[in-house]
């Protein structure tokens, strides 16, 4: 479908501004399949917009020079997409999660490092902060979260403590009227640009791993916080990553998120809605794909013909096409189920196992379709390819997320059988 959008301003801070100009394109994208509301169909165009106008004309460089630009997240806070799910008396949005994975998914399209670093701060830190925190440490962080001044982090994973999150060792004491944080993390993304970090410790070793976990507000400042080297990864490359260490770092009492001791249900919590959100991701990487593969196999000739009317290539672009319909479609009710109130840790690792893997198989049939020039730098099916993987690994393994859907089976099974009831 052929869309032409003239593109005005609009005013009001419950919907995104829109940006001066004309866009005509070709999208695969269904609107009627989708089944957004006008509204949300307009949030999705504007921010397509914007990440094509200021994002996607970047991303071959961002990836090849492994920097996360300086002007990304101020213009992102102009646009009000910091704060998505931030209700609009903290200067957010107050959309839903819906709303926040078609951000996750059309930022990704553009670049999908910039939107890892985009979705590791507006979910993982912002949207943690709004949900637990208190008002006072929403006044005093929000603000500059929100206008992009400052990024923030979420650090919870370890060198011994990854899938097995709770056997963390980074441990805070309290001391004198202040916690003091020992230990170190790593795979921390954004952790080289961020200035405020949201990160979890061992508070009480007494107790069982997952019930002596607290969660804290930790500023780059503070004495005795370190950051390590960037890390050079294979993919992603925008998306800045770094190890982090603390050697006897004092944290006020009141950089408390949510309650001492239950650390874990803030974490836990969040990273249902993590996976969720971060499903968007997959879904911009096959989007983007798809648009660069049936761009050049209605360019590219071979006997004479456009190599798009092969029936080999029909079948291609048909599954990748395909893949994509169903991962969007389990990922959008996903979402809206949590807007309703009815999270469901199963659906939350389904969403973004499924359309991971996807993504990876979209990815991969971009570059083969591609030939010789998928296989170059002079064409991004090789980074789609490499930031593909990630979703296989970050957020949590595919192998945990079937490990969450197959328990929750277990956990269905046993509870009937402890009330008696017939399968």
């Amino acid at each position: 479908m052929i869309r032409t959008t003239t593109i005005p301003l609009i005013a009001s801070r419950s919907l995104l501004p829109r940006l001066p100009g004309t866009i005509r394109h070709y999208t695969s994208y269904n609107v009627a399949v989708a089944g957004l509301t006008e509204s949300q169909e307009e949030f999705r165009n504007v921010v397509h917009d914007f990440a094509q106008k200021e994002i996607a004309p970047r991303a071959e460089e961002i990836d090849k020079s492994n920097h996360l630009p300086e002007d990304i997240f101020p213009k992102l806070g102009e646009m009000g997409l910091l704060g998505v799910t931030v209700p609009e008396k903290w200067g957010g949005l107050g959309l839903g999660y819906l709303e926040h994975t078609i951000a996750m998914e059309e930022l990704s399209r553009a670049s999908a490092s910039i939107a890892l670093s985009y979705g590791a701060h507006s979910n993982l830190m912002v949207n943690q902060l709004n949900r637990w925190g208190t008002d006072d440490q929403k006044s005093k962080y929000l603000p500059k979260l929100l206008s992009g001044e400052h990024i923030g982090s979420l650090a919870m994973s370890e060198p011994n403590a990854g899938s097995d999150v709770v056997s963390m060792r980074t441990k805070a004491e309290m001391k004198g009227g202040k916690w003091i944080l020992n230990g170190s993390k790593c795979w921390i993304t954004n952790a080289p640009v961020s200035s405020t970090f949201l990160i979890y410790a061992k508070s009480d070793t007494s107790v069982a791993p997952s019930k002596g976990m607290t969660a804290f507000l930790v500023e780059r400042g503070f004495k005795g916080f370190e950051v390590g080297e960037k890390l050079d990864k294979f993919g992603m490359r925008g998306s800045p990553t770094a190890e982090l260490f603390f050697d006897n770092v004092e944290i006020p009492e009141e950089n408390v998120l949510g309650q001492v001791g239950k650390g874990a249900s803030v974490l836990m919590s969040g990273l249902d809605l993590e996976r969720l959100v971060l499903s968007g991701g997959p879904l911009g990487i096959m989007q983007a794909a798809l648009d660069l593969t049936l761009d050049y196999t209605h360019e590219r000739k071979q006997f004479g013909k456009k190599i798009g009317t092969f029936q080999l290539i029909q079948g291609k672009l048909a599954d990748m096409y395909t893949k994509l319909s169903a991962s969007r479609a389990y990922v959008y009710a996903v979402a809206r189920a949590c807007d309703a109130g009815k999270v469901s840790r199963q659906d939350c690792a389904g969403a973004i196992l499924y359309s991971s893997d996807r993504a990876v198989e979209v990815a991969m049939e971009a570059q083969q379709c591609l030939g010789g020039n998928g296989y170059i730098n002079d064409y991004p099916a090789g980074r789609l390819l490499r930031d593909s993987r990630l979703y296989t690994v970050g957020a949590g393994t595919q192998e945990i997320r079937r490990m969450l859907i197959g328990r929750g089976f277990n956990e269905v099974y046993e509870e009937a059988e402890g009330r008696g009831i017939a399968q």
